[in-house]
């Protein structure tokens, strides 16, 4: 287990130093005329945060003792692959029904049916987070999201944040 964190919190840095390189191809700071961070600034520094994350796994790795075993057991693979299935039916589903229904889907999803959470938790989860996602993305940064079949609803949003 420990050659498989290291090999993964390794692979990891390199993506992250790889994203690195190319988002300060944009600008990563404060764009003054904008009023907005620069195009870089988020990939660069989500890549920074993984970087870090990867190297403490990388140094725990070493710190631990001698504990060895199997990355995936059996019992494991099967709700690996589930999650892994759902994510890639939702990053297929955002060109056709937008962001904005692909990730409630999944949110419903993963905190209803495969988490097996009350309502009490999912419902706020699943409308509150588009609704997050909008007003940071769309009204305060300025950055559309694909709304495929849905861009029609987002109309009267539209006029009145831009």
């Amino acid at each position: 287990m420990l050659v498989a964190d290291r090999v993964i919190a390794v692979a990891l840095m390199a993506l992250s130093i790889y994203f690195m390189v190319h988002a300060v191809e944009l600008p990563i700071g404060w764009e003054g005329s904008s009023g907005g961070p620069g195009g870089g600034a988020f990939p660069f520094w989500l890549s920074l945060i993984m970087l870090l994350a990867a190297g403490g796994i990388l140094a725990r790795s070493f710190l631990q003792e001698g504990h060895s075993g199997p990355f995936f057991d059996r019992v494991m693979i099967i709700p690996v692959v589930s999650v892994i299935t759902a994510l890639v039916v939702t990053i297929a589903l955002i060109p056709i029904v937008g962001a904005y229904v692909a990730i409630p889907l999944f949110l419903l999803w993963y905190l209803k049916i495969y988490g097996r959470h009350g309502w009490l938790l999912t419902a706020p989860i699943v409308i509150g987070t588009p609704v997050f996602i909008f007003f940071f993305f769309e009204a305060t940064l300025k950055i559309l999201l694909p709304k495929g079949v849905t861009e029609p609803w987002f109309f009267p949003l539209y006029a009145m944040f831009f």
